[in-house]
C-alpha cells in the first residue's frame, strides 16, 4: 500500500476512542495505519507532534504518549489550557473517527538504555506533567526490577489526572510503586523541602521532571542542592518562557541578513526583527525542517557556520553540539549583522 504521510512528514491518524479523564483532560486512542506504523513506534517517555487546522489556521502542539510501548497502544492525553486553541479543541470536538496528523515520535525524556538501566526511578510530575511520566512507570514496572517512587502534585483532588489507574499500579506493584501525592488546596504550593524529604536515600536513581515551569524550577533546584549529578536529572518541557520585546531587541536590531543552505541551495534572506532562524527560513520560502516548534525534539537543527545567534530555549542539543555551532532554529535569534546558518 502507498505511504500516505504527507509530504511535510505528518501522517493521518484517526482517534480510535476518547477517554475523559477528568473534567479538563481527555485521552485520545489512536489509529496508526498499518502501512505507517513502523513510523510510529516510540519509546517510552516520547511525544507526538500533532497538527491540527482550526479557524483555518494550521497548528501544532506536542503531546506526550501516556501510553506505554508493551500495551501496542498509542495514547496522548490532553489538558486543557485556558487560551490554549489545540487543546481546547481537543477536549471539546474530538471524538471516534476524527482524524489528526502526526509527526513520527520524537523526544528524549526516556529512560536509559545501559549503564543505569538496574537503577531505582523517581519522578516529579505536576499536573498534565504525569503524561509522560505514566508511560515511563508502566514501562519500568513491565519491562526491569527497578524501584519506582512518584510525587504527583495537582491543584485539588479532582485534577488528579490517572488517579484510578496509578492506585491500581500501587497496589499491584506494592513492593515496586511508590506514589505520593500533594495537593496545592491542602498543603499550598511544591517547597523545596518536600521535594529533599522525598528524594532522601535516592541519590543514584534516575530523576525524571515534568510539569509547569514554576514546579519543575522548584525541584531542580531542589535535586542540585542535594547534590544529585546532573546526569541523573531528566527534564521535559513543552511551554517556553516569552522573550520580553527588550530582549528580542537587544538581540536581533543589528541583524540584516540571514543566508540560509538548505538543500544544496543558497538562500539570502532580509531579517525581519524577533523573527527565528525558522521563521526567517519559512518567510523565504523555504520548506525548512521543524516539528515540535518548542526546542524539545531537535528536528529543526541547524548549525551556524559565520555570524552569531543565540538560543531561548534547549532540550534536545549536547554541551558539545552548541559548542560546535549547532542550534535549534525553532529557538534561535540571530545577533549579528550578518548570520549563516546550514542544515546538514
Amino acid at each position: 500500500m502507498a505511504d500516505e504521510s504527507t509530504t511535510d512528514g505528518f501522517a493521518p491518524l484517526r482517534v480510535k476512542r476518547v477517554v475523559r479523564e477528568t473534567s479538563d483532560a481527555v485521552s485520545l486512542v489512536l489509529d496508526v495505519p498499518e502501512h505507517c506504523s513502523h513510523q510510529f513506534r516510540y519509546k517510552a517517555g516520547q511525544f507526538l507532534t500533532v497538527r491540527i487546522t482550526v479557524d483555518g489556521r494550521d497548528l501544532r502542539r506536542c503531546y506526550s504518549m501516556s501510553s506505554a510501548p508493551v500495551e501496542d497502544e498509542l495514547q496522548i492525553t490532553v489538558k486543557r489550557d485556558p487560551g490554549g486553541v489545540v487543546s481546547n479543541w481537543l477536549n471539546d470536538s474530538a471524538v471516534a473517527g476524527t482524524e489528526l496528523h502526526a509527526a513520527p515520535p520524537d523526544g528524549k525524556f526516556v529512560l536509559p538504555e545501559c549503564d543505569s538501566a538496574a537503577a531505582d526511578l523517581v519522578a516529579f510530575a505536576g499536573g498534565s506533567g504525569i503524561t509522560p511520566i505514566m508511560s515511563l512507570v508502566r514501562t519500568a514496572l513491565a519491562d526491569s526490577s527497578r524501584r519506582i517512587k512518584l510525587f504527583y502534585a495537582n491543584r485539588a483532588r479532582d485534577s488528579v489526572i490517572f488517579s484510578e489507574q496509578l492506585a491500581r499500579l500501587a497496589d499491584a506493584n506494592a513492593d515496586r510503586l511508590v506514589v505520593e501525592h500533594h495537593y496545592d488546596e491542602d498543603e499550598g504550593v511544591v517547597t523545596p523541602a518536600a521535594v529533599e524529604r522525598f528524594a532522601v536515600g535516592a541519590e543514584d536513581a534516575d530523576f525524571y521532571i515534568c510539569g509547569p515551569a514554576p514546579f519543575m524550577a522548584t525541584v531542580e533546584s531542589a535535586l542540585q542542592s542535594a547534590d544529585v549529578p546532573s546526569k541523573r536529572l531528566h527534564l521535559e518541557r513543552f511551554t517556553v518562557a516569552e522573550v520580553a520585546p527588550e530582549a528580542l531587541l537587544d538581540a536581533a536590531d543589528v541583524t540584516e541578513e540571514v543566508v540560509i543552505e538548505l538543500d544544496r541551495r543558497v538562500t539570502t534572506a532580509s531579517y525581519r526583527q524577533g523573527d527565528t532562524l525558522l521563521q526567517t527560513a519559512r518567510m523565504s520560502g523555504l520548506r525548512a525542517p521543524s516539528s515540535c516548534e518548542t526546542g524539545s525534539c531537535g528536528t529543526c537543527m541547524a548549525r551556524v557556520v559565520e555570524g552569531s545567534a543565540r538560543m531561548l530555549n534547549n532540550d534536545a542539543l549536547e554541551d558539545d553540539e552548541v559548542e560546535e555551532g549547532w542550534v535549534l532554529t525553532c529557538q534561535t535569534l540571530p545577533t549579528s549583522r550578518r548570520v549563516r546558518v546550514v542544515y546538514e
